[in-house]
């Protein structure tokens, strides 16, 4: 149980690293001038949301809650990886690769296609974007739980 919550709070720090440097650093930008925000064909409905429309969105305007609840979602995904990964071929990498592709599909995936595109009318080329930073999230997460809970493991 404490090796699954350690490699949920790992999983957590790799995913909220990755995003950082993902969508704040090159999608939304230190300074709001990313190029999710600043591209000519990004739908001004999903700009209005990330900057204007009140309230704006916890993670520009208080990120913690946020911060923590990716913490938190990234424990429920180690105990969901300690679940699954019994009947995955052994090995770190084979498995966070599994985990990370059931991870973008189930979740990333879904969330681009419903929210951004459809509710936002986000452009398919900074969807496409997004997914290839969702993508390295997701990964990051997977390897860092599956680093932890495969360490020591005689069968990985």
């Amino acid at each position: 149980m404490l090796k699954t919550l350690l490699a949920g709070i790992a999983g957590g720090m790799a995913m909220n690293l990755v995003m950082l440097l993902t969508f704040r650093a090159i999608g939304f930008g230190w300074d709001g001038a990313g190029i999710l925000l600043t591209s000519p064909i990004q739908s001004q409905k999903l700009v209005a949301v990330w900057t204007t429309l009140e309230p704006l969105p916890l993670v520009v305007a208080n990120p913690a809650p946020i911060i923590i609840g990716l913490m938190l979602f990234s424990i429920g995904h180690a105990f969901i990886y300690r679940w699954l990964s019994v009947s995955w071929p052994a090995g770190i990498l084979p498995r966070a690769l599994r985990f990370g592709g059931l991870l973008f599909f189930m979740t990333f995936l879904f969330w681009e296609f419903f929210t951004p595109f459809n509710q936002f009318g986000e452009p398919l080329a900074l969807v496409a974007l997004e997914l290839t930073f969702w993508a390295a999230i997701a990964i990051a997460e997977a390897l860092a739980i599956a680093a932890v809970i495969e360490r020591g493991n005689p069968r990985s």
